[in-house]
């Protein structure tokens, strides 16, 4: 019994000392493999050829993140030029981007027209793009925006939402709705919308609820609304 004990001992150890030599082997041949490659583009760069990494460089010098030698052939000169990264580049564009994000101040209602509007204040703000002011957003340069909105409801009608309109020059445009069914308990729940739309400069967005009187919850974690360039 213990001369087939010792036997099984020996086997899982023999097995196991096998399968760390087989991945400590294809570990080696992975990093040879690596630093031929290595060598060779540096022996590529020290003869002054061009060597370009698939999806990085391209033949017209033009990298992304990566430092080239540039041939005198592309009407370069033999020195190393160290090209912008990636994320400086993304941070340029977002500093042109604008962006606003809205809090909610107050609502009140709009008995001619059978809505609550709710009254915004500043949350967050980036660039001359976008102007808040009250009840409303104007946008100053156009191009394409991504629109989100949520109110929080605290209501007994069966269902609740808001209208985000766009009015220019007169003219009036629904550009999103909300709808949301109202529970039976307790009455609470949330509405959450959001679109791509091109805005026209001079364009005024509102949020409004197409009842007046309606209960709404203001806390800036669950009503919101905000605006940004893409």
């Amino acid at each position: 019994m213990e001369k087939r004990y010792v036997f099984l001992v020996t086997v899982v150890c023999t097995s196991l000392a096998l399968t760390l030599l087989v991945v400590h082997w294809r570990h080696i041949r992975s990093v040879t493999v690596e630093l031929m490659d290595l060598e060779r583009r540096v022996r590529a760069l020290q003869k002054g050829q061009e060597w370009w990494n698939e999806g990085v460089c391209c033949p017209s010098g033009t990298c992304c993140g990566c430092q080239v030698w540039e041939s005198p052939k592309f009407g370069g000169s033999r020195g190393k030029r160290d090209l912008s990264s990636p994320g400086k580049i993304r941070q340029k564009r977002q500093k042109r981007r604008s962006f606003l994000h809205l809090i909610p101040a107050s609502a009140h209602s709009n008995d001619e027209r059978d809505l609550t509007v709710l009254t915004w204040a500043l949350g967050q703000i980036q660039g001359a793009g976008l102007q808040a002011s009250g009840e409303t957003i104007t946008v100053a340069t156009e191009g394409n925006y991504f629109i989100y909105s949520q109110v929080l409801y605290k209501d007994t009608t069966w269902v609740m939402g808001h209208v985000i309109t766009k009015r220019l020059k007169g003219a009036e445009t629904k550009l999103m709705k909300c709808l949301k069914s109202m529970p039976s308990n307790d009455s609470v729940n949330t509405c959450y919308t959001a679109g791509v739309h091109f805005l026209e400069s001079g364009s005024v967005l509102e949020l409004s609820i197409p009842r007046k009187s309606a209960e709404l919850i203001l806390v800036a974690h669950a009503t919101f609304m905000g605006i940004f360039s893409i």
